[in-house]
């Protein structure tokens, strides 16, 4: 019979583990000048969908970062006490809660390039060999969560995610 441990992949040999430990090592080299720009790691990300698209209801950016929309709704709170974003009902379907950047939060997106160069200089990669390797982890993903039924894993009908509320 052969021991469950002898059949485990050592940490350091999971995929999972890479995965997780690269992006938490990411995370530590963002936190200084997140902290300097009086951000945390997921309203980054946040801001960064709302860069590129303002305007958008809670459910749609909870999705874009397969998230629910509970988790994200404390995490706007403090985006929008700190003067980066606002949130308003939707006029065409009050159930919705849009989120748009202020001024503030638009003049942020300027001084958030810092966070590119410090990956590329802690990394030691040519940006070329970044880009490649990003492509490989969202293929990765995207496969992932094909098999397991894509971003929104909630039961419900894809049209309910359209209505949710934020």
């Amino acid at each position: 019979m052969t021991d469950v441990a002898d059949t485990l992949l050592p940490l350091n040999d999971q995929l999972c583990y890479g995965l997780y430990s690269a992006s938490m090592a990411i995370q530590r080299v963002y936190k200084p000048l997140l902290d300097q720009l009086g951000l945390t790691y997921p309203q980054y990300l946040v801001l960064n969908i709302l860069w590129r698209e303002d305007g958008q209801a809670v459910g749609r950016i909870a999705e874009q970062l397969a998230l629910e929309s509970s988790t994200l709704t404390p995490l706007l709170k403090r985006l929008e006490a700190a003067g980066l974003v606002q949130r308003t009902r939707n006029p065409e379907d009050e159930r919705q809660v849009l989120v748009a950047l202020t001024p503030d939060g638009r003049q942020l997106r300027t001084r958030t390039g810092c966070l590119a160069e410090a990956l590329l200089t802690s990394s030691g990669q040519p940006v070329e060999e970044l880009k490649a390797l990003n492509a490989r982890v969202r293929e990765l993903r995207d496969a992932l969560y094909a098999q397991i039924g894509g971003w929104n894993l909630k039961p419900e009908a894809p049209e309910a995610t359209a209505n949710e509320q934020g």
